[in-house]
């Protein structure tokens, strides 16, 4: 594809990383689908792996200067060109009222951004797409503004919970400037929206589920004994929100005679401390810590596992996972499920059918550990019904084309 023929920016935090395959996902699966688009990144990548989905992405990827110190004569005539657009004025005043409420750097890093955006975008394209509705969302907001363009968002998970209620009301307000149109991935997240929305048909649930082509099928496992060694995984940020803390706290309170391994896999801030903390606890000998891999890595070791685990909780700051597609990955290989009821897993997760839902409290994370381990044919039941429920209702197709009737409308719509 060729900058000539592209219609739709896509707006994203950073590209490629490992963290966000659904994603890469969902843009492999639109570019396949005909929606022709050119990426625009906040950041630049700092994995040092990529996912082979990264490697289909034919669309053309572009960096806005990621610190506008960096790039001093690119932002120069980003503002320069704003100035002469017909939209600067409404942009201006917009980005003063809420700098007025957001008094950040990070907050003038944005409209920068957007500056640059503005005047670097090709002469044909004819709408925004972001991924993210905090800081993406306000580079495409005001973008848009100053271009004169729709603009619409895909909304996951943090930027749902912890942007500020005013921000949010903005962003889905037609008498703002606001989204033509957004889509979030849990039906938790769309009820929330929904309430701060000046209209409910302006947010759009579309699950990520999963592009079962791109997986194995499920492995013939052997068949597990109830004291059998049993191999624990688990794949997530190493953040507060993901719960890995109490999970360390919970094999502190494994029985003896119960012999487990976990394996982590993925990156962050807290590995140093986590790893502390399992010294600490006498268990630092019965973990492997990977570090982050990529999605074949990742499906590997599935596929080598018992137990998947996720203790999902609520940050301190409000930041909570929505649908995390690990999960998902996990059922795609018949693997059984240990995670928590915290906002959208249960729309996955029907507690003793297809998984186990504990709350988070180290306690009783090890009790239900210990269950599983106990009662192998009845995790692979539940391993079974997940798969099921994978296959049935959370596969790509449906949300993709729901996704491509929005954005196609949303461009046809445009100027």
């Amino acid at each position: 594809m060729s900058a000539d023929t592209a219609r739709l920016a896509v707006i994203v935090k950073g590209w490629p990383r490992l963290s966000e395959t659904f994603i890469a996902q969902e843009l492999v699966a639109l570019e396949e689908a005909g929606v022709e688009f050119e990426i625009w990144s906040l950041r630049h990548p700092t994995d040092t792996k990529t996912h082979p989905l990264h490697a289909r992405l034919r669309a053309p990827v572009h960096y806005l200067p990621e610190y506008l110190k960096d790039e001093p004569l690119r932002v120069l005539r980003g503002f320069l060109h704003a100035l002469m657009r017909p939209g600067f004025a409404d942009t201006w005043r917009i980005l003063r009222a809420d700098y007025a409420r957001d008094r950040t750097p990070n907050r003038l890093r944005r409209f920068g951004q957007a500056c640059v955006l503005a005047r670097e975008l090709p002469p044909q394209t004819r709408g925004l797409y972001a991924h993210f509705l905090h800081t993406p969302a306000s580079v495409a907001r005001y973008g848009a503004i100053l271009r004169a363009l729709p603009w619409s968002f895909s909304a996951h998970a943090k930027d749902i919970w912890t942007s500020p209620e005013w921000e949010l009301r903005e962003k889905l307000s037609a008498n703002s400037f606001g989204a033509d149109f957004g889509a979030t991935c849990t039906r938790f997240g769309a009820a929330h929206l929904r309430t701060l929305a000046d209209r409910e048909d302006r947010i759009d649930l579309v699950y990520h589920g999963l592009d079962l082509t791109r997986f194995p099928p499920p492995p013939a496992r052997a068949r597990r004994q109830p004291d059998d060694p049993i191999a624990l995984m688990s794949v997530g940020r190493l953040v507060e929100k993901k719960g890995f803390d109490r999970l360390i706290e919970a094999f502190a309170l494994l029985p003896d005679t119960l012999d487990w391994h976990w394996t982590h896999i993925g990156g962050g801030a807290m590995r140093d401390a986590l790893q502390a903390l399992a010294q600490h606890h006498g268990v630092a000998h019965r973990i492997t810590w990977r570090g982050a891999s990529d999605q074949p890595e990742v499906i590997e070791a599935m596929r080598k596992a018992d137990l998947f685990v996720l203790p999902s909780r609520v940050a301190s700051d409000g930041d909570r996972d929505g649908l995390p597609n690990v999960l998902m990955e996990a059922a795609s290989q018949k693997l059984a499920i240990l995670s928590t009821p915290v906002s959208a897993i249960p729309e996955f997760i029907d507690t003793g059918v297809h998984g186990v839902l504990s709350d988070d409290a180290p306690a009783s994370i090890a009790r239900e550990i210990e269950t599983i381990a106990r009662n192998p044919d009845v995790a692979r039941k539940m391993a079974d019904a997940a798969y099921t429920r994978l296959v049935m209702q959370f596969q790509m197709p449906p949300g993709i084309a729901l996704l491509k009737e929005r954005l196609t409308r949303m461009l046809r719509g445009a100027p």
